[in-house]
This record gives structure tokens, sequence and C-alpha cells, in this order.
């Protein structure tokens, strides 16, 4: 019982980055679509939130002229 708690204390506390798209990915490299697909985002103006962690970080570095960080 005591994990349980533990891990939604954890879960709790994380961070998250909620990020817009506010380029289109026609025209751009195969890699370009495929990481905004892994950040959930596919058209223009769509929202998603994720948690901060360095993976996302490097996904949103990749396509930072793609995307914009929504300040919380």
């Amino acid at each position: 019982m005591a994990k349980a708690s533990a891990a939604i204390k954890k879960t709790a506390t994380k961070n998250t980055v909620t990020i817009e798209q506010i380029g289109s990915p026609i025209g751009r490299p195969a890699y370009q679509r495929q990481t905004l697909i892994g950040l959930n985002l596919n058209k223009r103006h769509r929202t998603s939130t994720l948690e901060d962690t360095p993976a996302v970080r490097g996904m949103i570095k990749r396509v930072h002229h793609l995307v914009r960080i929504i300040e919380a």
C-alpha cells in the first residue's frame, strides 16, 4: 500500500509542458513530420500537454520552428 501512495505522489508532482503546433508539416522532411506525430500533433493550432522530460524537450527542440510552448 505504501508503494502505491508513493507512486501517486510522484505522478502528481510531475511537471507538464503544453505545446501548440503553429507550422505545417507539408514540405518538411519525414523526421519532422514523425516528431510532430510523436508529440501528439498533426494539424495546425492543435495543442498537446505532455510530461516535461528531457526526451520531450529534445523533440520540441527538433521542431522548434513548427511549435510554440504555451506558458501555464
